[in-house]
């Protein structure tokens, strides 16, 4: 994309974290910017915050995991402001345990949020670029999706998370490939961030509360919560300095955005362990230490 002057972006999970910092770039770039969080006082908070940068804000309470209201959220931005040039499918949840300690609400929950959240903006959305595009040859539009290094890896009681992680990595490669297939003017991005500390680990106070009343976290799951928050909360690179590798992205064009680039052995470490057919590969073999504090609190835990 080579301009975003009086564009407009759609950014997902925009009451904090990422969202919430492109939002800010976005709107020093003179972007308009649709802003849609599931958590109403954040949203309100920030959408006040964008304003006062001068920006044109359509601020839109959303649960990404309801189809009906991203395709509402499509409809309004179009009413508001045409069709979108920047899509940042971002909202996520994080959740941990064993994997087979989690129930079908939390197999519900993470999958609706973190897969079918970005499914749903993929279908909502790139119809509408792709016809601008037909329609209009200086049309530009770009899809970015919010994956994880954990769609990369597969680090132990992550399971869930894993899982949906993956899907929005291969929902994202197959996105790319199939806009090469029909248009120039619509491009896509994965972001695959590693730990930055966007309160992701406090995913759960965004969970239904009905939900919340009746859970009870096993040990697994509450030991998976503690090490997120730990490694979430100590992370070195910003929230700040992702969201301008995102933009960066847009505008060169750039499919896979790394926060940790340093990380990216650990993911050839795993494809050669596939291309070689060999088992996979101790995730704490570069710090056995941590490895053994889990297996450790795993096994007392299940005494």
């Amino acid at each position: 994309m080579k301009t975003f002057q009086g564009k407009t972006a759609v950014l997902t999970g925009a009451g904090s974290g990422f969202g919430l910092e492109l939002a800010r770039l976005a709107a020093a770039q003179g972007m308009n910017v649709v802003m849609a969080d599931v958590q109403q006082d954040a949203l309100d908070k920030a959408a006040e915050e964008i304003r006062g940068l001068g920006a044109q804000v359509l601020a839109y309470r959303l649960d990404v995991s309801k189809a009906a209201e991203v395709e509402a959220l499509g409809a309004a931005t179009v009413e508001r402001f045409g069709v979108p040039h920047l899509v940042f499918n971002n909202a996520g949840v994080a959740f941990g345990g064993l994997i087979w300690e989690h129930s079908l609400k939390d197999w519900e929950w993470v999958v609706g949020v973190n897969l079918m959240g970005v499914a749903h903006g993929v279908r909502v959305f790139t119809p509408l670029m792709i016809e601008a595009a037909r329609s209009n040859p200086d049309f530009e539009g770009h899809i970015v999706n919010t994956a994880s290094m954990a769609g990369l890896l597969n680090s132990p009681n992550m399971g869930v998370y894993n899982v949906t992680k993956h899907a929005v990595v291969s929902l994202s490669e197959t996105l790319y490939q199939d806009l090469h297939l029909v248009t120039e003017q619509v491009d896509c991005s994965v972001l695959c961030p590693y730990f930055v500390p966007t309160g992701i680990h406090e995913s759960h106070r965004n969970r239904p509360k009905e939900e919340l009343a009746a859970i009870k976290a096993t040990p697994s799951q509450m030991i998976a919560q503690a090490m997120s928050a730990k490694a979430v909360t100590s992370g070195k690179v910003t929230a700040k300095e992702v969201a301008q590798k995102v933009l960066d992205a847009v505008r060169d064009r750039q499919f896979y955005i790394y926060s940790h680039p340093q990380a990216l052995g650990m993911v050839q470490k795993r494809l050669e362990d596939v291309m070689l057919g060999r088992n996979p590969t101790d995730p704490f073999e570069a710090r056995p230490e941590l490895g053994e504090s889990l297996r450790k609190s795993l096994r007392d835990a299940l005494r």
